[in-house]
């Protein structure tokens, strides 16, 4: 069976559990403290989670995890059936999680752990913000969901990610800049939120942060 290790406080560690559930692939949450001991560094050499154990050994980088999953599960269904929109679910993910949630990112340690991050960083990441934003609600079609009338593996990463973006930019800049970008995160999140994955994952996210605080 195979392990997933990381903690619920990490939006790729919710990627990837909210995929297993999804598509129903049976799976062991192994809760890992960060940062991780040398021992486990031998694992995720960069001391990130999520990573995964499986029988031919472990395996980090979620996008990397979710890629073995379909290639490991095709009957799953994970990435799309046709190659080109399989493509385009994979150029959805690329959008939120490279373009944005990693600028995004260079702001958490303010936005939400008490730290502090220079104006410059400020500067810098609100243009770079604006500018995808703009690029990814070109691609996304939100109809309902992401890529179209299917639900699939982009929005679980759309749903792990976007949010965090908005809620950054709320606190740092006083603006929700994905909602300014015209795209309702909102209703969206409560839509992807109904699925019983979703709602695990949430709660499981909860629990972990009230036993922690």
């Amino acid at each position: 069976m195979i392990k997933l290790h990381g903690i619920a406080l990490s939006n790729y560690f919710n990627k990837v559990k909210f995929v297993l559930l999804e598509y129903g692939i049976a799976f062991e949450e192994v809760i890992n403290k960060l940062p991780l001991d040398e021992a486990l560094l031998a694992h995720s050499p960069a001391g990130k989670v999520p990573f995964i154990e499986t029988e031919n050994g472990f395996l980090c980088e979620s996008e990397v995890i979710v890629e073995y999953l379909n290639a490991r599960y095709p009957e799953c269904g994970i990435f799309a059936a046709d190659p080109w929109q399989a493509a385009k679910e994979r150029e959805l993910i690329a959008f939120v999680e490279t373009h944005l949630e990693l600028e995004a990112r260079e702001l958490y340690g303010e936005a939400f752990f008490g730290g502090k991050v220079s104006d410059e960083v400020k500067a810098t990441a609100e243009k770079r913000l604006r500018r995808y934003l703009a690029s990814f609600k070109r691609i996304a079609k939100f109809a309902p969901y992401v890529a179209g009338e299917r639900f699939g593996i982009a929005d679980a990463a759309v749903y792990a990610n976007l949010p965090l973006v908005a809620m950054a930019t709320q606190r740092i800049y006083g603006a929700d800049f994905v909602a300014e970008a015209g795209i309702d995160w909102k209703s969206y999140g409560k839509l992807i939120g109904e699925r019983p994955s979703a709602q695990r994952v949430n709660a499981d996210r909860k629990a972990y942060i009230e036993a922690n605080s």
